[in-house]
């Protein structure tokens, strides 16, 4: 019988440098050994792209916060299904970009609409899938935001208030002290090597 592979999953704020180190985590993996998809949310897969599409999308009515998360929620179904559970049920390990606590952050916690109604779509969709890593890349939100605008292409999450990504991490620090043996806080503010070498010890300890 195969294995299950494990899904890793690395959560932050705007400019946290998420992207970046998800590509370090899979090539430390690699090395150990282990098949690895990468991906992010929402997106992931060809319909899911396609919804992020419309979830980033600067519409002349705007998006409500409801039909924001749903819109989130319907990408993640359709990233569970097309890639995320057949690479878990191969053994792979999944690296992914954002995935649920997002949900709870941002749309939960940011746009008002409680984690009552998050954990709700949470069970419709994952079932009782969960990840067995998230790697919570904190940053203050004034830092994170100037890096974001420094990158360029910026998307209407990362034009948000202060007070918005704010409440973002509140919300993500919350989680992890509410269950740290499936969370590690990492100190993003610090130079990228200095991030990656704390990730990595991470991954030895805990995987």
């Amino acid at each position: 019988m195969i294995k299950r592979g494990r899904l890793i999953v690395l959560e932050g704020g705007e400019g946290a440098g998420k992207s970046t180190h998800a590509r370090g985590i899979r090539a430390w993996l690699e090395q150990q050994g282990r098949e690895v998809v990468q991906t992010r949310e929402p997106g992931g897969s060809p319909l899911a792209e396609a919804i992020r599409g419309v979830v980033l999308g600067d519409w002349l009515e705007g998006i409500d916060a409801t039909t924001e998360l749903l819109l989130i929620f319907a990408a993640r179904a359709a990233h569970l299904h097309a890639l995320i559970r057949p690479a878990l049920e191969q053994g792979k390990d999944v690296v992914c970009d954002r995935f649920v606590d997002a949900s709870y952050a941002y749309q939960g916690a940011a746009r008002g609409l409680g984690s009552d109604t998050i954990a709700a779509l949470e069970r419709l969709t994952l079932g009782e899938l969960r990840p067995d890593l998230v790697l919570l890349l904190d940053i203050d939100p004034q830092e994170g935001l100037k890096r974001a605008k420094r990158r360029g292409d910026e998307n209407r999450f990362e034009a948000e208030t202060l007070e918005f990504m704010g409440k973002v991490r509140a919300e993500y620090l919350r989680r992890a002290r509410a269950e740290p043996a499936r969370y590690a806080v990492i100190d993003a503010a610090r130079p990228q090597a200095q991030v990656a070498a704390d990730l990595r010890r991470e991954l030895e300890a805990r995987l």
